[in-house]
């Protein structure tokens, strides 16, 4: 793990499975994932960072990142100013090219002749203020998955964390833990704003992608994360995250500088 931290940035380089410790910071912050994926736990739930995804974590909420393939992250502060523009709850963003191109300049280590820590205040500042208006414009992406608070939501999805594979229904679910079919209905819409079938999902293409970044093939992820067959996780994955998984893969292997190889099954 090798990491350049300066006041207004930094870059961790991490091996596969490389995790922080639980922090929290005065100022919010802005995580991106040059190579590899990331995830960021808070108390609020878990976002998946890929690549082309931007992940925000207001101040004061505590946190831990873990990367998932060897991973460079990119990490932006942002002074109260510029936060005050983005949610005050976490959020992950898709990131233009503009905002991509910013965030790589801004987390240059100082040495480089085109780092921003090397810049004048002014200069990181108007980047900064590029940056989140690039973010302000841009659509949220479902990647954030909302962690539970009530102890029967918390039980149901410990057995999904535990087997994203499992393909019980919610009625099913409920038999195992004790609750009504339309008590869980009711606290997956009014406590994470979605039913259960889409909090599923969002679960299952988190676990894709990390499955993906590991170098897990599309069949085998597909299966692995509970899908009856190649063709529905491709459709399922392609509605979130708007490209197919081979394309996904691919794009990351290309971004690491691995070499590409066909996906076994495509559409």
């Amino acid at each position: 793990m090798t990491s350049q931290v300066w006041p207004s940035a930094g870059r961790h380089l991490w091996p596969s499975g490389a995790a922080s410790a639980a922090q929290s910071h005065d100022r919010g912050h802005l995580v991106y994932a040059a190579d590899g994926v990331l995830t960021v736990h808070t108390e609020r739930g878990t976002s998946v960072v890929p690549a082309n995804r931007v992940a925000w974590t207001p101040a004061g909420f505590t946190h831990h990142h873990r990367a998932h393939g060897d991973t460079d992250m990119r990490i932006v502060f942002l002074p109260p100013s510029l936060a005050r523009l983005v949610p005050d709850r976490p959020a992950v963003f898709l990131a233009s090219a503009l905002a991509r191109e910013v965030l790589l300049a801004l987390t240059r280590p100082p040495g480089d002749a085109d780092a921003a820590p090397g810049r004048t205040r002014s200069a990181r500042s108007r980047l900064l203020r590029v940056l989140v208006d690039e973010l302000h414009e841009a659509d949220e992406q479902a990647l954030h998955l909302p962690e539970p608070r009530d102890d029967r939501l918390r039980a149901v999805s410990r057995l999904l964390y535990e087997d994203p594979a499992e393909n019980s229904t919610l009625a099913e679910l409920g038999t195992r833990i004790g609750a009504s079919t339309r008590t869980l209905s009711r606290l997956f819409r009014t406590e994470l704003g979605m039913t259960f079938y889409e909090w599923r999902t969002q679960l299952r293409v988190h676990h894709a992608l990390v499955l993906l970044s590991d170098g897990h093939d599309t069949v085998r992820t597909a299966y692995a994360c509970g899908w009856a067959s190649p063709s529905s996780f491709i459709a399922a994955f392609t509605d979130v995250m708007g490209t197919t998984p081979g394309r996904y893969r691919s794009g990351h292997r290309t971004s690491a500088g691995a070499p590409g190889r066909p996906a076994a099954v495509e559409s």
